[in-house]
């Protein structure tokens, strides 16, 4: 593949689509023809799907059909969008992948990350991000910046200890996989962020 796949990971209140935008501003103005896209979504069954995960009337979903939505979401999205694109030389800037899956799921849930590994060799072989940004910030602060945005999805509404096995999740891949993760301190005020995602790129 010729294009470049990079990732923005991270929990609640992080700044992903501010930051997201800024990411996505660089890489073009550096002469890079990007395709903006997320998970779960990207297409239109993926959207579709991502309807379903997010809405709170189904809180209590199965986590094992939560888990499988979000692999059934990516097939589509990889087969649709992401390769043909880096196939064609662009570079995909994508709102998370499998990486939060084994952080919300596996983290957060519990799952057993085998089970993750299972479905990521199932629907993506071996293909991996080029590189990964962790937007990362203490829970607290995070779940306080997302309060103020308006009504709460699915994930959004639960409790703290959920999102503090996320981010030890998130933080243990970054620390895990170095050669691709590179951590960003989103706490600090956006300019200071945002220097921090100029640098790296």
């Amino acid at each position: 593949m010729k294009g470049q796949f990079i990732t923005v990971e991270g929990i609640e209140g992080v700044g992903k689509t501010t930051n997201i935008g800024f990411i996505h501003q660089q890489l073009q103005a550096a002469g890079r023809d990007v395709v903006l896209t997320r998970e779960p979504g990207g297409t239109p069954l993926g959207e579709a799907v991502r309807g379903l995960l997010l809405d709170p009337a189904y809180t209590g979903m199965d986590s094992t059909c939560e888990l499988q939505l979000m692999f059934a979401a990516r097939a589509e999205h990889l087969a649709k969008l992401v390769w043909p694109a880096l196939e064609k030389g662009q570079w995909v800037l994508c709102d998370r992948f499998t990486d939060a899956t084994y952080a919300y799921q596996g983290g957060g849930r519990g799952i057993d990350t085998s089970v993750i590994a299972r479905l990521e060799e199932l629907v993506q072989g071996d293909f991996r991000p080029d590189l990964t940004l962790l937007l990362d910030v203490p829970v607290k602060i995070g779940l306080a910046r997302a309060s103020k945005r308006g009504a709460l999805d699915r994930f959004e509404q639960e409790k703290v200890e959920f999102f503090e096995k996320v981010r030890s999740a998130y933080l243990d891949m970054a620390k895990d996989n170095p050669e691709r993760y590179r951590v960003i301190d989103a706490s600090q005020p956006l300019e200071a962020v945002q220097q921090q995602l100029a640098a790296t790129l």
